[in-house]
């Protein structure tokens, strides 16, 4: 061996180094994989570059994070949308009151849609009312039906109920202009909270946030919990909507939660934790520092750990 330390010009040391450093690497990117493993678990189809945000790990570029998880086999596969949900031909539509609408708070500004999930052979389908502000998942519907009793309606009174009446007035509502946002029943609602209607007037990327949280919610969650019924496509999406809005980062919001954006801006809602759905968090003080507690008990196993990946 001696003479092998010297043919590549190397001490007997300096080589066991090496090799006690190649192994810290190896356990080190365990840890890594480790993490990136638990994370998909509850998010299935979170991409990289978001996990990196979650995580932020100390010494560990983007580039070359995303680099080693793809290596390890972490890409997404995306998912095609083709399935219309709404027919709003024949209705008389409201304007559209969020084209220059800047929005600097939560409350503001509500947008929906409704899409469509496929299980064995079935259409069911999903209504969301996302803040525009901070993202958040406020209401939310499954049904078996389009009827508007069964979609938006029973979507809003969920904002409602967790937003509070008061918190809602003077709100828009935003839609694509479907007949399930411009029935009686749902114009009567948002006329007693003293809500404005409004509507994409040319083309569906005048509401593209919502479009883009239907794709997220189905293709980076539900496909891959992969319900078998109704009742469990009805657990599956309370679960996806704890996980987007509690423990997803988005670039969008300074690369943190729904939720945790919205107490970075001191919001407090007005309803107390008895009228809070089981699903969203009971006190979302207490979930915002529990977040922050396991962000930082990852940062520093992170930062004594991929220094050198």
């Amino acid at each position: 061996m001696s003479r092998l330390y010297r043919a590549v010009n190397v001490q007997k040391q300096s080589f066991f180094q090496m090799l006690k450093r190649r192994e810290r690497q190896l356990d080190e990117g365990e840890q890594v994989l480790m993490l990136v493993d638990r994370i998909r678990k509850d998010h299935p189809s979170m991409a990289v570059r978001e996990i990196y945000f979650k995580l932020d790990p100390q010494g560990m570029g983007r580039d070359r994070f995303e680099q080693f998880c793809f290596e390890h086999g972490y890409r997404v596969k995306k998912q095609k949308n083709f399935r219309v949900t709404t027919d709003s031909r024949g209705v008389t539509r409201f304007p559209n009151l969020i084209k220059e609408y800047e929005v600097t708070a939560v409350n503001q500004v509500l947008v929906s849609d409704i899409t469509y999930y496929e299980m064995l052979g079935k259409f069911y389908y999903i209504t969301l009312i996302m803040d525009l502000f901070n993202r958040e998942i406020v209401g939310f519907s499954a049904s078996r039906s389009l009827r508007t009793q069964d979609t938006t309606l029973p979507a809003l009174k969920m904002a409602i109920r967790y937003c509070g009446r008061s918190a809602l007035k003077g709100a828009i509502i935003h839609s694509d202009g479907g007949g399930q946002y411009y029935s009686g029943e749902f114009k009567k609602l948002t006329k007693e909270l003293k809500m404005n209607n409004s509507m994409t007037e040319e083309t569906v990327y005048e509401n593209a946030h919502a479009e883009r949280l239907n794709g997220t919610i189905k293709n980076s969650y539900l496909y891959c919990y992969a319900p078998g019924t109704f009742e469990e496509l009805e657990k599956e999406l309370k679960k996806a909507v704890k996980m987007y809005n509690c423990d997803k980062p988005h670039k969008a919001l300074n690369k943190m939660t729904p939720v945790q954006y919205r107490h970075a801006h001191s919001v407090d809602f007005e309803n107390n934790s008895s009228q809070v759905p089981s699903y969203f968090p009971k006190s979302t003080e207490q979930h915002h520092h529990h977040l922050n507690d396991g962000i930082q008990n990852k940062k520093k196993i992170m930062s004594n750990s991929v220094n050198v990946i």
